[in-house]
């Protein structure tokens, strides 16, 4: 049996579940997230209690039961209180300013960056040097920051462009002298 699969997710106050066969709407005081759900698995809805069941030890319905569990349990954590991913920008002159719902990023390249926030997303900036990105889709948080750090990816000698915050930075040794 799946231990993530088997828990049950614990619907707190607020929070309502609505569950159409096969779809599965989560309604909370921030959003509301909607999603399909496989069609081999069972989701129960009990009052304040979401159980998810599979219907036979195949590797496949295995698989299914974690994920699906994982993906409503974030849903209602989404709408709950939501997600968030810190991302650094290190480097000489290398800034992001906050202009309406868009966002310029200065990273060294003979151009700004404009990145628009997608639909559900906030970017924080509490400095020129500090983005979050928050929203109650985890998935969407997580793209969102993959996109802003791909804008400068940190450079392996130096450590210079966009990291998680709590990403650990290896950093190369550069050239040494030539051997006679």
């Amino acid at each position: 049996m799946s231990r993530i699969g088997r828990k049950p997710i614990a619907v707190p106050a607020g929070v309502e579940v609505k569950l159409d066969g096969q779809h599965i709407t989560v309604k909370g005081p921030k959003t509301t997230l909607e999603m399909d759900i496989h069609p081999d698995m069972v989701v129960k809805v009990d009052g304040a209690v979401i159980t998810v069941e599979r219907p036979d030890d195949e590797k496949e319905h295995r698989a299914l039961h974690g994920l699906t569990r994982s993906l409503i349990n974030n849903m209602v954590i989404g709408v709950t209180d939501g997600f968030e991913k810190k991302l650094e920008i290190r480097g000489v002159g290398y800034k992001a300013v906050k202009q309406g719902k868009k966002v310029v990023f200065s990273l060294g390249y003979s151009h700004t960056i404009d990145f628009e926030e997608p639909e559900g997303i906030t970017i924080d900036l509490p400095d020129q040097n500090n983005v979050i990105v928050k929203g109650a889709d985890k998935q969407l948080v997580g793209e969102t920051a993959a996109k802003i750090r791909s804008f400068r990816v940190p450079d392996v000698y130096k450590g210079k462009g966009i990291k998680y915050a709590d990403e650990h930075l290896i950093v190369k040794e550069g050239k040494t002298g030539a051997k006679k």
